[in-house]
């Protein structure tokens, strides 16, 4: 009977230890759409993909090495990049432009990011309002350097 309350015991503790670790992660995720949702008003899905929108388009803008410094500051960008709605077919200026290539996204600015938000049910103006919560928030974590890599494509 002992031994069946030590096993009992260990098994509650191995799973104490699995969903602490899982935790951290999530819980980082969530820190920012919960802050982008409470600053904003906006809901989790529409924090969650309105930010990945933004991290995919510096993912995108930024060298590997860039983006990895900035990857490392935000934890859960895996769940973010995957959070961002798929972007649409541009027309007009825009499409021209994307003909461009990769940088047209540079070349847009923050407007190419137009349809994703749009996707999410957020107008273009949400926008810029989301660029100020999440690089104050990428600047609590990962501090000056990993800001001003994004600051140098939003703004």
């Amino acid at each position: 009977m002992k031994s069946v309350r030590l096993f009992a015991l260990a098994m509650v503790s191995f799973g104490i230890l699995v969903l602490h670790s899982a935790v951290p992660v999530y819980a980082d995720t969530l820190e920012l759409a919960t802050l982008l949702t409470q600053k904003l008003g906006v809901t989790e899905k529409q924090a969650t993909g309105g930010a990945g929108a933004l991290f995919n388009m510096a993912k995108k803008s930024l060298s590997e090495k860039d983006f990895g410094m900035v990857s490392n500051a935000v934890p859960g960008m895996d769940t973010l990049l995957k959070a961002a709605p798929k972007a649409g077919k541009l027309g007009g200026v825009e499409g021209v432009v994307s003909s461009l290539g990769s940088s047209a996204s540079t070349l847009l600015g923050v407007a190419s990011l137009v349809p994703q938000f749009s996707k999410l049910g957020l107008g273009e103006g949400m926008i810029n309002k989301f660029v100020p919560v999440v690089l104050d928030y990428v600047n609590s974590k990962g501090g000056e350097t990993a800001t001003n890599l994004l600051k140098g494509i939003w703004e």
